[in-house]
């Protein structure tokens, strides 16, 4: 071979290994970060012009595709949108997706693992492939309540099954229309979403779950309760001290007893029975018995709740926190809900459902179960416990000391005619110069019907005032006396 030839043959060698080179960049080893490149187009219709399947609540699909007239082919669209927006998230060719939407992303446009069979039986049938349904555990009647009683004001609301840990209604307001994050019409949707952010009332933020964390005022004081009876040094008549103010140990700083700067004690001679420092909602008697107890016990009592878990429902739940090595002062404060202590309504929730469920904490679940386009269930609910925080005995003696909040105690406006509901109301300081944020936490039970109930109202003031009216509308759509 002459040397012309050689180079010739040289060059068309490099040029086959340069080419064979990329080709197996590009298709093998960069394929995953190509899709995912929000300027590749080829990507973003693959994927928006996918038939994804509906989300479901009691049979109605509160977001469905529909065809549209474009280079997308489908239109994702919401009804009723806000109610449900912040647990079914939208979905944005511009800004991607949130929410159920996000979580079960794979599962709604057919993709997931779980449903290969299928895709190769639409295959094989010459079917369209469709994405599967997603049924979601939520009571509609439950979920209209909770939206209608919060009635636009900042706040949430979560309701549980407590046997199964099904999650029955989940709002929070204010809200926002998914559909404008949905259009096609991108310059729509880039103004709503400016529109959106600079909300200062946060209207995308999930209140239930996540967001900025609430501290839970004398809400907590379940929790303190709880983890004095399974010290097993105290029960629900226990005499416990509560004078009207306590200097808070090595503090010049001084408790009053009640909210609002009230200084009577709790009881004839400063003390009375555990049962009567919860229904009277004592912050002298619960800082005092925090003190007690000790940080140890109160943050194992805390976290066999579910506090300071990473949980997944599927959407991500900011852990729920009390704060870190604590002195004496600032474990007084925390037994009544405050300095460190954040909390999201989820977790409170949890906490009322673990003593309507004979002291068994469930993991929450959001997903009823997913089924194909022929209705094979693909998945379904199964309940999973997360801990026991308490004994049976002990979650008994704490379903009494709640009801005696509800019957005769600060939790009044919660009560359902005929209905056993138990509860504590909260009222939460957080900042000054503004108003306490409102909190009710309990449950109802008849016979074999159960809820579990948390509701904040932002600034509200007293829980018993404004929070637990909105949990008895939201108890009383699950039970029915």
């Amino acid at each position: 071979m002459n040397r012309p030839l050689r180079h010739v043959w040289l060059v068309i060698s490099v040029l086959f290994l340069l080419l064979f080179t990329s080709t197996t960049y590009f298709q093998v080893i960069a394929t995953d970060r190509l899709n995912a490149n929000g300027h590749n187009a080829r990507t973003l219709y693959n994927e928006y012009g996918r038939h994804r399947g509906p989300i479901v609540v009691d049979g109605h699909p509160v977001a469905i595709s529909r065809s549209s007239d474009d280079t997308y082919g489908y239109l994702r669209s919401y009804d009723p949108g806000a109610m449900y927006a912040p647990v079914t998230g939208y979905y944005s060719v511009v800004y991607g997706f949130t929410g159920i939407e996000r979580a079960l992303n794979d599962t709604l446009s057919g993709a997931a693992d779980a449903l290969f069979y299928h895709r190769i039986s639409d295959i094989l049938s010459g079917r369209q492939g469709r994405g599967a349904t997603v049924e979601l555990t939520l009571d509609a009647a439950a979920q209209e309540a909770a939206w209608d009683a919060l009635d636009g004001r900042r706040g949430a609301a979560v309701a549980l099954d407590p046997e199964t840990g099904a999650v029955l209604a989940m709002v929070s307001a204010p809200s926002y229309d998914p559909n404008r994050l949905a259009s096609h019409d991108r310059e729509s949707v880039r103004q709503a979403w400016q529109e959106l952010n600079e909300d200062p009332d946060r209207p995308l933020s999930n209140r239930a779950i996540g967001g900025d964390l609430y501290p839970p005022g004398s809400a907590f004081k379940l929790v303190v309760a709880a983890s004095a009876l399974e010290s097993g040094r105290y029960t629900a008549e226990s005499e416990i001290p509560g004078p009207g103010t306590w200097q808070l140990p090595n503090s010049t700083a001084v408790m009053n007893n009640h909210a609002g700067g009230g200084t009577e004690p709790c009881g004839p001679e400063d003390t009375s029975t555990l049962a009567d420092a919860l229904r009277q909602s004592c912050n002298t008697s619960f800082a005092m018995l925090g003190v007690d107890l000790g940080e140890e016990q109160l943050r194992e009592t805390a976290q066999e709740f579910g506090f300071g878990q990473h949980l997944t429902i599927p959407l991500s739940v900011t852990p729920s926190t009390i704060g870190q090595d604590l002195d004496a002062a600032q474990l007084a404060t925390t037994s009544i809900g405050q300095y460190e202590t954040r909390v999201t309504p989820l977790q409170m929730a949890m906490v009322a459902g673990t003593f309507a469920n004979d002291g068994v904490v469930m993991q929450p679940q959001l997903v009823q179960a997913v089924r194909t386009s022929d209705l094979t269930t693909v998945s379904a609910l199964t309940p999973k416990e997360l801990g026991q925080p308490l004994t049976a005995a002990n979650a008994a003696q704490m379903r009494q000391m709640m009801v005696g909040v509800v019957e005769d105690g600060t939790g009044g406006a919660a009560a359902i005619d005929g209905v056993e509901v138990g509860g504590k109301t909260g009222t939460a300081e957080w900042g000054e110069d503004r108003r306490a944020h409102s909190w009710f936490v309990g449950y109802a039970q008849q016979e074999d019907q159960k809820i579990a109930v948390a509701v904040v109202v932002e600034e509200g003031g007293y829980g018993s005032r404004t929070a637990a009216p909105i949990a008895q509308d939201v108890m009383e759509a699950v039970i029915q006396p």
